[in-house]
């Protein structure tokens, strides 16, 4: 329980970091929404991102790596689409604000697990 709770807000923090650097990801309403936003992600992540993985391997494998910010850009994006039924308030303007976005977001996130201790297991 305490994993998920640190993984919880380490993407929250990641998000709200996202949010205040890169022009074009904007936020509106109270903070513990971001709490929320965080939540629907890891859902995401969790849920679709393997998929879209499994189905994208070859593009993957041929571009290096490369395509991973591309999955994940649309897994912020993603998120951004099901924030507004939700009533969560993320807007995200586009692609390269997603692209920039997620590579923000993976930067952060990576800090925040090897400063926590989260990668050790």
């Amino acid at each position: 329980m305490q994993q998920l709770m640190l993984r919880l807000i380490i993407n929250a923090l990641s998000l709200a970091a996202a949010i205040k650097l890169i022009t074009g990801i904007s936020f509106v309403g109270e903070w513990w929404k971001i709490i929320g936003i965080a939540a629907v992600f890891g859902l995401i992540n969790a849920l679709i991102k393997p998929v879209i993985q499994l189905f994208t391997f070859p593009l993957i494998i041929l571009t290096l790596g490369l395509f991973t910010l591309v999955i994940n850009a649309t897994m912020l994006a993603i998120t951004a689409a099901l924030s507004g039924p939700l009533h969560l308030g993320l807007q995200i303007s586009g692609f390269w604000p997603a692209l920039w976005g997620a590579l923000v977001i993976s930067l952060v996130s990576m800090v925040l697990s090897w400063v926590t201790g989260m990668n050790r297991s």
